[in-house]
Order: C-alpha cells, then structure tokens, then sequence
C-alpha cells in the first residue's frame, strides 16, 4: 500500500509542476525577450521567420508537417517570400518543435516543420506548439502540400497541385497540369483549368467537394464509392449516376483527361471557373477607357 500511495503521489506532484509550467512559473516573468523577434505576452511566446529565394519557372514548392494555417499566394514574379510565425505556451514548447526553410538542390523550395523531442511529463502536461505559414510565389511553380493540421488556402499555379493529409479546411486555386488530393478531414474547393494525361484524382475526402471547371477544359469525369452525391450547377454539364446513385459520370467538354472522385463522405459540385481578364486584357481596356475619355473632353472643348 506505501508503494502505491507514493506512486499516486509522485503522479500528482508531476501534474502540478506541469500545470505550475505551463501557466509559467518557471518562465522567470512575462517580460523577458524570447528569439530574434518574440517576447512572452498573455503566456505566449512568438517567433517569426522570414526569408526570400528566387526561384525558376517550374519549380516545386513543398510544404510539410505544419501544426497551423498554410497561405499561398500566387502572383507573376520570380521572388518566394516565406514567413512562418510560431506561436506556443512557453519557451520550452517552442523549442520542441523545429521548422527548417531551405532550397532543394533542384532549385525548388520546401518548408517544414517537425517534433524535436517527446518528454514523457512534457507530453502529458506541456503546452503545444503550431505554426502559421504564409508564402507569397511565382504562379509559375509546382505545389504539393501534405501533413498539415490546420486550414490550407492557395492560388493559381501554372504546374501541378498536389494536398495530402491535411485536417481542415483546403481552398485550392487552380491547376494547370494536374491534381491529386486525398486524405483531407474537411471542405475542399479546387479549380481545374487543364489536365495532362494524367488527370485529378480527388480521393478520401470527409466533407464536401466543389471543383470549378476551366472553360476550355476537355475531361471524363467518374465518382464512385460516394457517400453522397455528385451534382453540376453549369448548363453545359450533365452528370449521369446508376440506378443505385453511388457511380456518377460526366463529359466535359470533348472528354479527354481522367478525373476520378472515390471514397468521399460529402457532396461534390461542378461549378465554372470565373477566370480574370490578364494582365494584357486589362491595359487594352484601360488604354480604351483613356482613350475615349480624351475623346469625349476633346469633343467638350471644341463645343465650348
């Protein structure tokens, strides 16, 4: 019985000091500076990081293993800005967690955060640690995005998009190439505006799936194992289903690239794309609207 009552009694002299920890009573005051760019207030400690490659047309960006939000944004340039803002109860929990940014050797860009150490009492009664990652990119680039515990928002790429394991909810712009996305615990939205040979495969989805069609897009689409239903919201579009209504079809436009939908508990809809005037499209239609403005103050000042 003494045996056990020390047990019981080292149990919960472990709890307090993690639960003292935790509210940081060791952290030696609330004023102190922590890292490059962080100072402990209301409990939190915070750390940024910033930094900025050039990239190559082409290149694959990869983000991994983040315990947060992840953002990118695509634009026309050849600039990545990184920044990662980690956020935890206390040093020693920001500590436990590392996050590495650094270029491939193939001239690609990956982003990734992982545990360092796994203390027994420290699991038990430490405070987490997470990361939120904001990349502004080249459009131009390859992106794959996998292990992330939080929501994902993209924008357009030019290349492939690729989300896997992510716990949350996916916002993807669209994809120029090819699309492959499973493993996701929440709403997707994806945008398709061309295929390769290879297609998009959306598979193991727990939520509803919207996937916004390029205009010029040629596909055969084909879902099954649904647990739900797969309806289109564009006139051009039909989607065929069995008579049991867990196998749908679709062509899109001529047919053409594979899109496969398996495994899905949710509903998916086909919308369209609305795709935005390009940058050309937009400087002829301001030199028109200049144009007609001189013309009309031009026509003003003859009357006058």
């Amino acid at each position: 019985m003494k045996r056990i009552a020390i047990v019981v009694i080292l149990i919960l002299a472990a709890a307090v000091l993690g639960f003292w920890r935790s509210s940081g009573g060791v952290r030696q005051g609330l004023g102190r500076v922590v890292g490059a760019a962080g100072a402990e207030e209301k409990g939190d400690v915070r750390e940024e990081i910033r930094k900025s490659f050039e990239l190559q047309p082409g290149a694959r960006i990869e983000i991994a293993g983040i315990n947060g939000h992840v953002e990118v944004e695509t634009s026309d340039t050849k600039t990545a800005e990184v920044y990662v803002l980690r956020i935890a109860g206390n040093r020693d929990s920001l500590n436990r967690r590392e996050v590495t940014i650094e270029q491939t050797a193939t001239g690609g860009l990956v982003v990734k955060a992982r545990q360092v150490s796994h203390g027994f009492w420290e699991h038990l009664f430490g405070t987490k640690s997470n990361e939120n990652v904001t990349i502004k990119a080249p459009r131009a680039i390859v992106l794959a995005i996998r292990g992330v515990n939080g929501g994902v928002v993209t924008g357009d790429v030019d290349g492939a998009i690729e989300a896997k394991g992510i716990n949350g909810k996916v916002e993807l712009g669209a994809a120029n190439d090819s699309a492959e996305i499973t493993g996701i615990n929440g709403n997707v939205s994806v945008g398709l505006n061309k295929l390769g040979n290879t297609g998009a495969r959306v598979s193991g989805i727990n939520g509803n799936i919207e996937i916004r069609l390029g205009t010029g897009l040629n596909a055969d689409l084909i879902a099954k194992g649904m647990n739900g239903n797969v309806r289109s919201e564009t006139s051009d579009i039909t989607v065929d289903k069995d008579e049991y209504g867990s196998h749908y079809s679709a062509k899109i436009g001529s047919g053409g690239s594979p899109i496969t939908i398996s495994g899905i508990n949710g509903n998916v809809r086909l919308t369209r794309t609305m795709v935005a005037a390009t940058t050309t499209e937009r400087k002829t239609t301001e030199t028109k609207s200049e144009t007609k403005s001189e013309s009309k103050a031009g026509s003003k000042s003859s009357e006058k």
